[in-house]
């Protein structure tokens, strides 16, 4: 399968998903500070959120770089992980009018961590394809320090202390979120400025 034409459906879906996310923002209803004051929590978990995007893709982006063409297993596991991160506007909007509240928490974790599982398995099948054809390739995949993070066992450790820390103080949720999209968003491939 052409990969041109995954890449372009799957940028055209990420757009969507993130325009959706900000028409949740609601506009003031004061003129005051405290038109604004009153969404901040939206306007945090949708900031949050939309980082969070953006680093998702300019790491899939270096990804659908390095592979030639798109198998089926490529293609379905893709759309599966499309998937997962549409159901980031409907966990922001909900963490974000709640954001001291559990439940709406639990799942905007929920949400991330079924994204998590689905970009894992995605980079896999990438590799195994990639290590049919070019070895090399399939390594810089394997050594992108997105998927050793989001696979290595301080994840998974640090994801059951938040789900813990949930019930006692619910925001953890979000604070971890961005602590992760920083050390993502900085740990980058070496050459991920420079894959066409």
């Amino acid at each position: 399968m052409n990969k041109n034409r995954v890449e372009a459906f799957t940028d055209a879906i990420i757009a969507i998903i993130a325009t959706i996310m900000v028409l949740e923002f609601k506009t003031p209803t004061s003129y005051g500070l405290d038109g604004i004051i009153e969404e901040l929590p939206y306007l945090f978990a949708y900031g949050t959120s939309f980082f969070f995007i953006l680093v998702a893709w300019y790491n899939h982006h270096y990804m659908f770089a390095l592979i030639e063409r798109v198998t089926k297993k490529v293609y379905w596991l893709n759309n599966l992980w499309l998937f997962t991160m549409s159901l980031l506007p409907v966990s922001t909007a909900w963490v974000g009018r709640f954001v001291d509240k559990a439940i709406p928490e639990w799942f905007y974790f929920f949400t991330v961590f079924i994204w998590t599982l689905a970009y894992i398995w995605l980079t896999l099948a990438i590799v195994a394809d990639l290590k049919q054809t070019n070895q090399a390739k399939a390594q810089k995949v394997l050594n992108m320090p997105a998927i050793k993070f989001l696979s290595s066992w301080y994840v998974m450790l640090t994801s059951v202390i938040v789900l813990i820390a949930v019930a006692f103080f619910p925001p953890i949720v979000l604070i971890m979120t961005i602590l992760e999209l920083i050390s993502m968003a900085i740990l980058t491939p070496a050459d991920s400025d420079r894959v066409a």
